[in-house]
């Protein structure tokens, strides 16, 4: 924040003619604290008088910058958003502050927790994780970010087995409950919505005893801490962290410390001291040392001389470079100039909270905007913790997530992922396994939607999908196969003419209609004679001719079956066979009739 505000007095383009002032409280991460702070920037600092001409009014806050957790930020935003003051957080993610009923003041740098849960679900989905356990920091940070997150999972699917909350000055045993259910858990992934300070005291609890194996899942409280890597059991870690930036110039204004600059500060001499491990001042202890001069802190490896990995620090940068566009567009407003402002020209922190909504600007390659929640555009890295070759762990950038993009465009993997294992491949988190083709689920009673048993399908009904919820029936000229998982075409089994049943059959019912119409045809030669005449011909040319009908109707018993022979075969023998029977029964009434010694009436 210091770099950034002496960057901007230095600036002949921002602000030109008017110097920024700041003053930086410590809220040791308490609300009580916090609260406090707040009331003093509310009731105004006390004036603030120089013999020179370098200050041009009291020390009226225009903005405040802060605070790095969720719940202080709520706090804060409560109490000086009446009076218009703009807050602008770094770190503070709680999707709840970007309601602007509750806090119309408040602003942030850091992408709200809704879009990171929306980008967790994707990921565990992605993945093809079903079951899964979540444990979160029973905070603001936590609790809204567990349950934006759970809401997402649920939308996409996921199941949780447990979900578990705690907090850093919690008893232990409380720590130990958390970390026993982890462990006996059957979900292989672990998603932990937690804080930095929290999830150090839990790895370390899971640290004392073996626990089976576990893909955790981190959020951009902790997946990016250094300090973390040291847990082993953690390699294959993955989460959404903060793009990485670079701030040119950060890293000499941090390396250029004087001694008058340290022993000016409490924070950079406990820094110093904590460091090179002797005193500043005239006096030590026995067993330690004062500090000589020879100190170098350019020689010093430790997180404050590490510039690779700034994250939250350029979240803190573009915070104070939005205030300060906030500024300058105010004092436009007042003065009509652009190139020189008058240091005396007063504003109210109302304008600059008018300002603040419309800042769009562009520093080092970085877009900083607000949308009407106050939030910036989220974009995430994909970072996965991977075992190098020395056996250390290390953070890499495996792939992006950018909610700007359109949908199906946003989330993008781009190198190999490791996993827990230290494999490539995914790790397999379900309740329960997939039913192949062939069988429907059948939910187990009083347990979540991913957990199901296996059935298989009823007698000649088939599933061809994996996790079917329901079998159906085969078409009428179907019927499953063995596995039940497709239809088959029925067989089609005929007496064809090349069998030597149905060579015999296909003869004497040739044979039988050719002795018919050749009996047909005696008849009509002879049909003048007496006994033809006597026979009643009408009748004996009817019953030959449904006789060779029925001899030939057993033609369309033999061969292929199609549509018309299936359809002609009974019917046309049935006609047949009733006509000649007609026929038959008919010439013998008339025998009857004849031989009887009474003639008809």
């Amino acid at each position: 924040m210091i770099f950034a505000i002496e960057e901007i007095n230095n600036s002949t383009e921002l602000l030109p003619g008017i110097k920024l002032g700041y003053q930086i409280y410590d809220s040791c991460a308490s609300v009580p604290v916090a609260v406090h702070v707040a009331f003093q920037l509310s009731n105004g600092l006390d004036p603030v008088f120089y013999t020179g001409d370098n200050c041009s009014q009291s020390g009226m806050v225009m903005a405040v910058v802060g605070e790095s957790e969720s719940t202080p930020s709520i706090s804060i935003s409560r109490i000086i958003g009446p009076f218009n003051i703009p807050q602008v957080s770094h770190f503070a993610t709680c999707a709840c502050l970007s309601d602007k009923q509750q806090y119309p003041s408040f602003f942030r740098t850091i992408p709200s927790d809704q879009f990171q849960a929306d980008a967790l679900a994707k990921l565990v989905k992605h993945f093809g994780w079903t079951w899964i356990g979540a444990v979160r920091s029973d905070s603001d940070y936590g609790n809204n970010g567990m349950a934006s997150f759970l809401d997402a999972a649920h939308r996409e699917g996921i199941c949780v087995e447990y979900s578990e909350s705690f907090y850093w000055t919690q008893p232990r045993s409380r720590i130990q409950r958390v970390a026993d259910v982890i462990r006996r858990s059957t979900a292989m992934v672990v998603v932990a919505f937690v804080a930095l300070g929290d999830i150090r005291i839990l790895l370390e609890e899971l640290s004392l005893e073996p626990s089976p194996p576990r893909q955790w899942i981190g959020s951009e409280a902790w997946v990016t801490n250094t300090e973390l890597l040291r847990f082993s059991f953690c390699a294959g870690a993955i989460g959404f962290a903060i793009e990485r930036s670079v701030i040119p110039g950060l890293r000499d204004f941090l390396l250029d410390l004087s001694p008058s600059k340290v022993a000016a500060s409490p924070v950079l001499t406990e820094f110093w001291e904590d460091a090179f491990n002797c005193r500043l001042g005239k006096s030590a202890a026995k067993d330690e040392r004062l500090c000589d001069g020879t100190e170098d802190i350019k020689t010093l490896q430790s997180p404050y001389t590490d510039t690779s990995q700034l994250r939250i620090t350029n979240m803190v940068y573009k915070a104070v470079y939005a205030i300060a566009h906030a500024i300058h567009k105010a004092v436009c407003q007042k003065t009509n100039s652009t190139t020189q402002f008058d240091k005396f020209t007063r504003i109210e922190s109302k304008e600059v909270l008018t300002q603040l909504k419309k800042v769009n600007f562009s520093r080092n390659g970085y877009d900083v905007s607000f949308d009407a929640n106050g939030d910036p555009v989220a974009r995430y890295e994909l970072v996965n913790w991977q075992r190098s070759e020395s056996g250390s762990i290390k953070l890499v950038t495996v792939g992006h997530y950018d909610a700007s993009l359109p949908v199906g465009q946003k989330f993008k993997v781009n190198r190999n992922i490791t996993w827990v294992d230290g494999g490539t491949q995914v790790p397999v988190s379900v309740c329960t396994d997939s039913c192949p083709p062939g069988t429907r689920k059948v939910l187990q009673k009083g347990k979540p939607i991913c957990c199901y048993d296996c059935i298989l399908c009823p007698e000649g009904e088939i599933s061809n999908a994996t996790d079917s919820p329901d079998c159906f029936p085969c078409p009428k000229e179907f019927w499953p196969n063995a596995e039940r998982d497709t239809c088959l075409p029925k067989p089609v089994e005929f007496l064809s003419y090349n069998e030597v049943l149905g060579i015999i059959l296909a003869t004497f019912s040739v044979g039988g209609a050719c002795l018919a119409i050749l009996t047909a045809a005696v008849f009509y030669c002879h049909r003048t004679s007496p006994i033809v005449r006597a026979n009643n011909s009408e009748l004996s040319f009817l019953l030959l001719f449904s006789l060779t009908l029925c001899f030939l109707c057993s033609l369309t018993f033999i061969g292929a079956p199609s549509e018309w022979s299936c359809m002609l075969r009974h019917t046309a023998f049935g006609i047949t066979f009733v006509l000649c029977m007609s026929c038959v029964l008919g010439k013998t009434i008339v025998v009857l009739r004849g031989a009887s010694p009474h003639p008809p009436r």
